[in-house]
């Protein structure tokens, strides 16, 4: 008898489990939950970090972005971006002899410890700062570029403004712990796409692991070398750069470079508790980005056919397109699936200005446009005449 109404006790209890779990709903939990940690990517230690890839600007991780915090000497990342500049522009080249000031040898921190009066280049100059992360370096640089380091910070808030820097305010061009010297991790992504799509040639700097320069003053002539300070350089295999920054006030950071069969990444790190953490959470990032990115660029977009125009003084207008087509999949697709066609503008009609937008090549997967890149006219047609419709008659009753 006992035996019987223990039995009829468990069916009771079974029979209420059973409704107060309705089939799947455990399994559907567990899936939420593993949802939820795919989503949220791979585990960082630091507070902020940023993951994005170079050519498309895609975030592909964020954790607390927009937090404004001291950057240390990730912020010579601005500052090699406006030498660069200068350089660019022609303003400087990298031969041009720079004299030291008493301020900028005045440098503590980081330094190649530059005495006043002391003659380098630019370009030895670039190497202290990308390399050796050298303070005396940053602001010899400033001055020469700017007259000052008041001004030269001037335009680094500038061009921080330019590049969509929300959360950014730059107080001086080393890093140097100053109050209201912040920016935030996405700021940092941001600045260093811009320095390492304009300028690939950063990473000739950035890469290099040892090198001494040559110190020469009234006390004669000494060696000095340098030692990068970014250990991913030897450490990771994908390394491309690019700075790090460490001090008391913002910890550890670094914004991390690494390419690897054709994607490029940026992984920033902030306010680590220290470098082998701030280090291992950037390898961390990239793995996680290279794991899950492919990118496909067109490298046969070949040369688009001229456009009929209408009412013109010639009846077709050669064309171009305005840029390159690349796109970042992050969901494990087919690419080699993609498929483009071209669409023409249905009546183009003169005046045609160089650089009016005539058609597009529209890319598509799996029947879903995923982009298109513009045709534009690559050169002018004016709207025809009396006289030019008289002179076209002409010229065919003489044939």
């Amino acid at each position: 008898m006992k035996r019987f109404l223990a039995a009829v006790l468990g069916i009771i209890v079974a029979l209420q489990c059973i409704q107060m779990t309705p089939p799947g709903e455990v399994y559907a939990e567990e899936a939420e939950e593993q949802t939820g940690e795919n989503k949220k990517g791979p585990e960082v230690s630091a507070p902020s970090a940023v993951l994005m890839e170079a050519s498309t600007g895609t975030i592909l991780y964020e954790k607390d972005a927009d937090t404004a915090r001291p950057p240390a000497s990730v912020t010579k990342v601005m500052t090699m971006l406006l030498v660069f500049d200068a350089i660019e522009s022609g303003t400087i080249r990298l031969e041009d002899e720079v004299t030291t000031s008493e301020y900028a040898a005045s440098m503590g921190g980081s330094q190649v410890f530059l005495e006043p009066g002391e003659v380098q280049t630019v370009e030895t100059l670039l190497k202290c700062i990308s390399v050796a992360s050298a303070n005396d370096a940053c602001v010899a640089m400033a001055e020469y570029i700017c007259g000052s380091e008041e001004e030269f910070v001037s335009r680094m808030n500038e061009r921080a403004q330019e590049l969509g820097m929300e959360n950014t305010s730059f107080v001086n061009c080393n890093g140097l712990d100053a109050e209201g010297h912040v920016t935030s991790a996405r700021d940092i992504a941001l600045m260093s796409r811009e320095l390492i799509t304009k300028y690939p040639q950063i990473h000739d700097y950035c890469m290099i692991w040892m090198e001494n320069i040559t110190h020469t003053t009234s006390k004669g002539t000494s060696e000095f070398g340098l030692t990068n300070t970014n250990k991913l350089v030897r450490q990771y295999e994908y390394a491309t750069g690019l700075k790090t920054g460490s001090t008391g006030d913002a910890g550890f950071c670094v914004s991390a470079t690494a390419e690897k069969n054709g994607v490029e990444l940026i992984a920033v790190v902030m306010a680590a508790e220290n470098s082998k953490a701030r280090f291992q959470d950037a390898v961390t990032l990239l793995n996680y980005g290279f794991g899950v990115c492919q990118l496909y660029e067109d490298q046969n977009m070949g040369h688009p056919e001229p456009a009929e125009v209408e009412s013109g003084v010639e009846d077709r207008v050669k064309t171009e397109y305005s840029g390159t087509f690349s796109y970042l999949d992050t969901a494990g697709a087919n690419l080699n699936r993609i498929e483009k066609s071209v669409e023409m503008e249905e009546k183009i009609s003169a005046p045609v200005k160089k650089g009016d937008v005539v058609g597009r090549i529209i890319y598509s997967l799996d029947g879903k446009e995923i982009g298109s890149v513009n045709i534009l006219a690559a050169e002018s047609v004016k709207k025809a005449g009396f006289s030019d419709y008289l002179q076209r008659a002409a010229s065919m009753l003489c044939l």
